[in-house]
């Protein structure tokens, strides 16, 4: 298109502006975009209520990833208020479905719980996102796994060994999140999902993920990785000062 406890409320920095430049790599929101958009490209302009709706959950994505919870509140509601003009739950369901992917993706939740009121006005696709966000099992095959988007069903085939070829942070750390709540706790999964975090300047997962990693090599003993983890998040959390 998404874990136990969230990362600290301290990861939030409320006075800074997101990145707005970031959005439009986020390849989430553009499948998102695409299936609001629907088939008007290249025959008529989009409506107005789409584009309000693409920009609204592009900002809120990045507001969110990057520790801004304000603006994400706020551009999640317009978001919201826009789809909601066409009276369609499926169109909603996919904003809905993406607001729990960036929740997931930083360790904030697991599954997408909003998503219930809409599943029945869903569409088979969204139904199968809303499982795999919950970290169940999926069959193979049409009615399944085939429908998630591809760096998704490739993760759900090949496990954390298929995450290096995620080139997308944002689905990178979705799958990482998904992986580990099903019991995946490796080092590699969250290595994987730190230089995910890293390379977009997300704070955010970021905090989660390096806390969760020095929780694992404080488990496993690895006093020069617990050394290293945390001199990462002194780094951090002075970045947010």
């Amino acid at each position: 298109m998404t874990m136990p406890t969230p990362a600290s409320p301290s990861a939030a920095n409320p006075g800074r502006r997101p990145r707005r430049g970031r959005t439009a790599a986020i390849t989430l929101v553009m499948a998102i975009a695409a299936g609001l958009l629907g088939g008007c490209a290249g025959r008529a302009p989009p409506p107005e209520w789409a584009q309000n709706a693409h920009g609204a959950a592009a900002r809120a994505s990045e507001a969110y990833l990057s520790g801004e919870d304000r603006i994400a509140a706020q551009e999640w509601r317009r978001a919201r208020d826009e789809v909601a003009r066409t009276a369609r739950p499926d169109l909603l369901a996919r904003v809905v479905l993406l607001e729990c992917a960036v929740r997931v993706a930083s360790l904030a939740q697991v599954g997408c719980p909003d998503f219930e009121p809409l599943r029945s006005g869903a569409d088979a696709a969204e139904r199968a996102y809303a499982q795999y966000l919950e970290g169940r099992a999926m069959a193979a095959g049409a009615g399944g796994a085939d429908l998630l988007p591809p760096a998704q069903r490739a993760v759900q085939a090949g496990g954390s060994a298929a995450l290096a070829g995620v080139d997308d942070p944002l689905a990178r750390l979705v799958a990482a999140a998904v992986l580990y709540a099903r019991g995946d706790a490796s080092p590699e999964v969250a290595r994987r999902a730190i230089e995910a975090a890293s390379e977009r300047g997300w704070r955010r997962p970021l905090m989660a993920w390096l806390l969760r990693s020095v929780e694992q090599a404080e488990q496993r003993g690895d006093a020069a990785q617990m050394e290293v983890l945390r001199q990462r998040l002194k780094v951090l959390r002075g970045s947010g000062s």
